[in-house]
């Protein structure tokens, strides 16, 4: 903290709220970020480093990929609808058409599955939206 966060009376609530938003973002950037390794099957992803293993390979992703990967890697076992999605990587901001997720997920498959066209990690619930299989499926 310091001068940067001083306001001037009057000040607007919208103003408060977003100095108050300036300081969270600037204590969670500063904070020391703790490495999460989440694995299933033949990924491994660190989030801190920001680095995907596949069968100990190191995968390329986009931004949008990975933080899709992280959201479904977390959530393993569980359905995550289209709309879920679209909130938690691309934020709540977000205006454009839900079947952006549908791409980001075909280029993901193209990355991380064996055979892309018929996934095993990437299941979609057609109607519904995705699922990362769980330990237990890909036995």
């Amino acid at each position: 903290m310091g001068a940067d966060d001083y306001i001037t009376k009057p000040f607007s609530v919208k103003e408060l709220c977003a100095r108050v938003r300036a300081v969270i973002r600037r204590k969670e950037y500063l904070s020391p970020v703790q490495d999460e390794v989440l694995t299933c099957g033949p990924i491994s992803v660190n989030t801190a480093a920001r680095r995907c293993l596949k069968n100990g390979e190191p995968v390329e992703l986009t931004m949008k990929e990975f933080d899709l990967l992280v959201m479904l890697m977390r959530n393993a076992g569980r359905v995550l609808t289209r709309d879920a999605l679209l909130d938690k990587v691309w934020g709540l901001e977000y205006f454009g058409d839900a079947r952006t997720v549908d791409v980001h997920i075909r280029y993901l498959r193209q990355k991380i599955e064996d055979e892309p066209d018929n996934p095993r990690l990437v299941v979609t619930l057609r109607g519904v939206g995705y699922r990362f299989a769980s330990a237990e499926d890909l036995k």
